[in-house]
């Protein structure tokens, strides 16, 4: 008998989560769900897909740094060549200004509407809006379109959000790592493409001539390159399959394991719930995306700042380089950035904590951005290999720190919550990424008329400011500022 009551009474508490576990079978979620009981093994199809499509949509991000020093002096907006910079900072932060615009909107769309929908328009912006700034004949077009592609670049958000949904639980951090890692790939090879492909004319004129539309557009060929990288990607995803749940069908009850813990995680959503405006009150969630933000600042600035930097003269503290040797540089990068991120990145996340990773970076970084002003007195090889290795230790760097925080971003929120935590994460984030290359840029043209200043002459002044980025950043990694998340496992 006591054992009948035993599990009677076990039955009957087994007995609600049961019900709650079903299948739908014309659900596209609880498909992905059954697929994902069903086989133990990594979607290697679809996160190869997911791959492609983060990388394409990330290849505009950066790709005009190496060449927007030349788009403004083309376009004759700047009356004095100091003022270059400054101009140039606007149009990189048009980008930002618009995605923080929808971010939100766009991560809310995803959770009502699906993931796949989001992807599929920001791709088709990048073939549009992308294109189309290559052909920029004014100041204000260029400007135009960078907000317009902002704008319509909702998928940052719910692109992690379905990293997570289509693998297994335990494949959920590789997961994401495979997405930052493909953003970080994407924001260095995109601007390896604009260095080599802009002003071909120039720089291949056996093969384009200068009446041509290359010549007559320099900066319409990496533009172009991308967006036929973008229509690829659009029909990878094809092969994606949509990861939210419609339950409007007649269900099929499930009763396996996975299922009853699913329907436990899902009851405690509804307990923890309170829709969107519950994610102000998750401080493990707002700790995470404040210390996000500092470092997306610091790192969009000094992404800017490199190439104007390494492009202007030596007179003004640059290195004089040409956009080919920018790109070559940033090439160089991104083949090793991948190489860390396949061999490297995985044993060092296993062996350290993910808070204490990001604070060893961050103090690296200082002496590391210090040493900028310096290169400029280097030549020839030296150099070469001088500002190659700080190139890669530095975006190694920032996308180690990318990727722990998209992964603490999602411990901090259940699923149901999961794009709409990312859409506001990327919304602030871009906020904070739209204020990096305007005032960057305005640092920048303003150190460039100060080079015999007694204090933080010339491109010391640039760097120290980022360094000080750096230093706020590690700060609010500490309590009171930070909260780990319960969900966090190392």
């Amino acid at each position: 008998m006591g054992d009948d009551a035993s599990g009677s009474g076990g039955a009957g508490a087994a007995g609600p989560l049961l019900k709650r576990a079903r299948y739908h079978p014309n659900c596209p979620g609880c498909r992905v769900d059954r697929r994902k009981e069903e086989s133990e093994g990594f979607p290697f199809t679809e996160l190869s897909c997911l791959w492609l499509v983060t990388i394409c949509s990330s290849l505009p991000i950066q790709s005009l740094f190496p060449f927007l020093y030349f788009m403004i002096r083309d376009l004759h907006v700047a009356k004095e060549e100091e003022d270059i910079g400054f101009y140039a900072g606007f149009v990189g932060a048009s980008y930002m200004l618009g995605r923080a615009l929808t971010s939100v909107l766009w991560g809310v769309v995803a959770d009502k509407h699906g993931r796949k929908p989001v992807l599929v328009i920001t791709l088709f912006s990048v073939v549009i809006f992308n294109t189309l700034f290559g052909l920029s004949s004014s100041y204000w077009m260029a400007l135009t379109t960078r907000g317009l592609l902002g704008l319509l670049s909702g998928m940052l958000g719910p692109v992690k959000a379905y990293a997570t949904e289509v693998c297994r639980k335990e494949h959920g951090h590789l997961a994401l790592s495979l997405i930052s890692s493909s953003r970080g790939i994407g924001l260095i090879v995109g601007p390896a493409i604009g260095g080599y492909l802009a002003q071909p004319a120039d720089k291949y004129p056996d093969i384009f001539s200068v009446n041509s539309i290359f010549g007559r557009f320099p900066y319409f060929l990496p533009c172009l390159s991308i967006s036929l990288l973008a229509i690829v990607a659009l029909v990878a995803c094809f092969w994606l399959p949509e990861t939210l749940h419609r339950h409007t069908e007649d269900i099929i009850l499930d009763n396996s394991t996975e299922a009853v813990e699913q329907s436990i995680s899902d009851t405690n959503a509804e307990h923890n719930g309170g829709g969107c405006l519950s994610l102000f009150t998750n401080w493990a969630l707002m700790s995470a995306i404040t210390v996000y933000c500092i470092f997306s600042l610091q790192d969009v600035a000094y992404a800017e700042v490199f190439s104007l930097w390494a492009i202007s003269d030596r007179k003004y503290g640059g290195l004089s380089f040409s956009s080919q040797d920018v790109g070559s540089v940033l090439s160089i990068s991104g083949l090793l950035l991948l190489i860390y991120q396949i061999l490297v990145y995985p044993s060092v996340a296993k062996s350290i904590d993910p808070i204490t990773l990001v604070r060893t970076v961050a103090l690296l970084t200082v002496p590391l951005l210090s040493s900028y002003p310096f290169m400029p007195t280097l030549s020839g090889f030296i150099l070469q290999l001088a500002v190659n290795c700080a190139s890669f230790l530095k975006n190694s760097f920032s996308v180690t720190t990318m990727t722990v925080f998209s992964i603490l971003i999602n411990d901090a929120v259940n699923q149901d919550l999961r794009a709409s935590a990312n859409g506001l994460s990327i919304t602030l984030m871009s906020i904070f990424k739209t204020i990096a290359p305007a005032v960057a840029g305005v640092i920048f043209s303003w150190a460039q008329k100060r080079q015999t200043a007694l204090f933080l002459p010339g491109d010391h002044l640039v760097f120290f400011t980022l360094n000080v980025l750096t230093v706020i950043g590690l700060t609010f990694t500490f309590r009171p500022f930070y909260t780990r998340s319960g969900r966090t496992k190392h």
